[in-house]
């Protein structure tokens, strides 16, 4: 059975840095596109960022480009999300996610999402 595992979300002050983990299990994980999303209370699940299988290009979301740096371990199994320069309106619950085939942006495109972890910025 596949699972994607986040962790590393927390309470912050605005201006503060942030890095996320997803483990996944029981997937040949350097084969899969993966994925960040979030959702923040009342809102749309929205894209943040992926990485692609193959030959890792990266994409981000509008909102979170320059700030954010998504990377993967494939000896690990896990991918990350590096967040920088955070800002009240980055609060959200943090989903991966992983997909066969290439990056997309559609949440209907992915297969498999993990739990999710909540990051809170203050302001």
């Amino acid at each position: 059975q596949v699972q994607l595992v986040e962790s590393g979300g927390g309470l912050v002050q605005a201006g503060g840095s942030l890095r996320l983990s997803c483990a996944a299990s029981e997937l040949t994980f350097s084969t899969y596109t993966m994925g960040w999303f979030r959702q923040a209370p009342a809102k749309e699940r929205e894209f943040v960022a992926v990485t692609t299988w193959p030959g890792g290009s990266v994409y981000y979301g509008y909102s979170v480009k320059g700030r954010f740096t998504i990377s993967r371990d494939n000896a690990k199994n896990t991918v990350y999300l590096q967040m920088n320069s955070l800002k009240p309106e980055d609060t959200a619950v943090y989903y991966c996610a992983a997909r066969t085939g290439w990056a997309t942006v559609s949440i209907q495109d992915y297969e498999y999402w993990g739990q999710g972890t909540q990051v809170t910025v203050s302001s």
